[in-house]
This record gives structure tokens, sequence and C-alpha cells, in this order.
């Protein structure tokens, strides 16, 4: 995997709801729920349920993927509230918002329930609500990396879509972009809301309006694939610098025609799979691993995509 993904030197930190259900007969009778704050129209979060989905297979657990359907943080609160009462071993949560969701959560570490953070919040945030660990990219310093890159590229300027601005890790990543080339980020972070066909026409009056930008940085496909589309539209598809977050079937043809110059993965397989592994092997035999969990970040580019195409959204 070397080939296909430079890994970025990043030390890991010191410590009505539609679900998936799974899987193997459970000798010891364990039960995990991961909740996410991904709405139902987000395809990215599929290889997030593949990887609960194994990890509960091969360790011979019950797992359960819940969501709020039009990801409404408040419906999310009231998921792992309901995931709790269940009486799970453990619950597997993203914090896309501590406000709203850190009560429900302390709530359930409270009631006896272990807790693993995972994709959002920090392992700063997880230790400080009393969580196992965190397991995730740090979201700030992958925006920094790649802002280092692209200045290296030359670029001075961009645009970054970003379509979740109320998840605070979602800023981060722009402001660790804009703090990696230098620049201030002021308005060139665009509140691009989750509709594709709006997500599109706000690139375009962006770039209408503002058209010696250097870059586009896009936060996951949500956000990458009407992007793409947009630049197709107003003729800028592989004139302009693009580099995006995370991965997708769009995303990874864009790296392989060269309109995308490169996808930062956090490898959310990871995310979903090992906290039950770390989870089921601390229940049954008390071990724990001593740090948090960088799932990423990693820089993944044309070169070698045989095996991220081979596996984008399903695994990758």
């Amino acid at each position: 995997m070397k080939s296909i993904i430079t890994k970025l030197a990043l030390a890991t930190a010191v410590a009505a709801v539609p679900l998936v259900a799974a899987t193997g007969a459970s000798a010891e009778g364990e039960k995990y729920v991961l909740v996410s704050h991904a709405p139902d129209s987000d395809s990215w979060w599929n290889t997030i349920k593949n990887g609960i989905a194994l990890a509960g297979e091969q360790m011979g657990v019950e797992v359960e993927y819940r969501n709020p359907p039009t990801g409404d943080l408040a419906d999310m609160a009231r998921i792992i509230d309901q995931a709790a009462a269940s009486g799970p071993h453990g619950i597997i949560t993203t914090l896309a918002d501590p406000d709203i969701l850190e009560g429900p959560i302390r709530n359930a570490i409270d009631s006896g329930i272990d807790v693993i953070i995972m994709n959002t919040g920090s392992p700063e945030k997880a230790r400080e609500i009393g969580a196992l660990m965190y397991v995730g990219q740090p979201e700030y310093d992958a925006g920094y990396a790649a802002g280092l890159r692209a200045k290296g590229d030359g670029i001075e300027s961009f645009l970054c879509v970003n379509h979740y601005i109320v998840q605070p890790s979602s800023q981060e990543r722009c402001q660790g972009f804009a703090d990696g080339l230098g620049v201030e980020l002021g308005n060139q972070m665009i509140d691009a809301g989750q509709d594709p066909g709006e997500i599109k026409n706000r690139v375009l009056a962006y770039l209408s309006a503002n058209p010696d930008t250097d870059a586009v940085l896009t936060l996951g496909p949500t956000s990458a694939d009407p992007t793409l589309l947009a630049l197709e539209e107003n003729g800028m598809a592989g004139d302009i610098y693009f580099g995006t977050f995370d991965l997708g079937g769009e995303i990874v043809e864009g790296i392989k025609n060269g309109v995308i110059q490169w996808g930062i993965d956090q490898q959310p397989f990871l995310q979903a799979y090992l906290p039950v592994v770390v989870m089921t092997n601390y229940h049954r035999y008390g071990v724990l691993p001593g740090n948090n969990i960088n799932s990423g970040p990693g820089f993944v580019t044309a070169d070698g995509l045989e095996k991220i195409e081979q596996f984008a959204g399903e695994y990758r």
C-alpha cells in the first residue's frame, strides 16, 4: 500500500431510525452500536457500514449502524440515548457537535457503557468526556499538510467548498489548508449546503466572481462530485488545481483523469472496523491500546490507483 499512499509524518495523538444490523454468532453476547451524523444521502458512509459489518462478522459480535436520516443532530442525540437504553457493551459514535452530542454521550458512559469516538471529534475531547479513545484523522493537521503541498505547487488562493459547515472538523480542514498556504481563510470558504445542484451553482458563482482563484478544495464526495460537474461546465476542469478530502468513485476517476491532483484518504473503513475489534478484545481480555489511533491522512495520487479504484466506495 505504500506505493499507493504516501503517509504523512504525523504522530499518533495520546491519549424511526434506519439501521444496518449484522452478523456472526457471539459466544460472549457482545453488542456494539455505531451512531453517525451522516444523512442517508451521503454515500461516503457506505464504507463505514461495510467496516463495522466485517468487524462484527470476524469478531463474532452483534453490530448495528444507526444514523439520523436527514443528518439532524438533535435526532442523532436521541439515537444515542436510544442506543444506550438498548444496553449494548459499547457505543462507537461521531462527535459532530459537542454542544448537542456531548450530553447523551456522557450519559451513556455514566451508565457503564464503553464509548469510542470516531471520525469527528478529537483525542482531547474523547479524553475529556471519558471515552476509551479516538479513532480518526486529525483534521486540522490534514488540511495543513495539504496546504503545504499546494503551496509547494505554487498555489496562493483557493475556494474551500464546505458542504457541512456546522461541523467544526470540516472548518478545521479549510483553516488548516489556508494556514499551510500562509494566507487568510476569509471568504475563501463557502457554505455549500448538501444539495448537489446547489453546490454546483455556488461553485460556479464563486469562480465567476473570483476568476483568478488558483485552486479548489472539496471536503468529500458530497462536495467533490458536484464541483467536478461545475468545472466541466465552466471549462476549468483540468486547468484549475483541485484537491479533495476523502475518496469515492467519481473522485478516483477525477484523479485518474488528471482533473483532481490528489485526494486525502482518512481510511473510513478503519474508523468503523478498528473500534469493534478494540472494544471486543477489551471486554474479552482486558487489553486496550495505550494511544488513540490516527486512521489518516495519506495522499492518494494517480500513481498506483489499482487497489483504491477496485475498492473505492466499498472499503476505501
